[in-house]
């Protein structure tokens, strides 16, 4: 399945809203720096859908707000 994601990185909350049909909004702690929001998003996507953090992966945007994730 994929899923369109618009992040908000360096937030002072970690959520995960549905906007739309496959479309998300997620807040994050992490600055975007050496990578880290991008590894934040993974593991709060992964919780959010109930599966390990193997089975999500960034298909497109990785150094955007705006992602394409794909959830196994």
């Amino acid at each position: 399945m994929k899923i369109f994601v618009q992040v908000k990185p360096n937030s002072k909350e970690r959520t995960v809203d549905e906007i739309g049909e496959n479309r998300y909004l997620v807040k994050l702690k992490s600055k975007p720096q050496d990578n880290m929001a991008n590894m934040e998003l993974v593991e709060v996507i992964a919780e959010h859908f109930n599966k390990p953090k193997s089975a999500v992966k960034i298909v497109s945007g990785k150094k955007s707000r705006s992602k394409i994730l794909e959830v196994k």
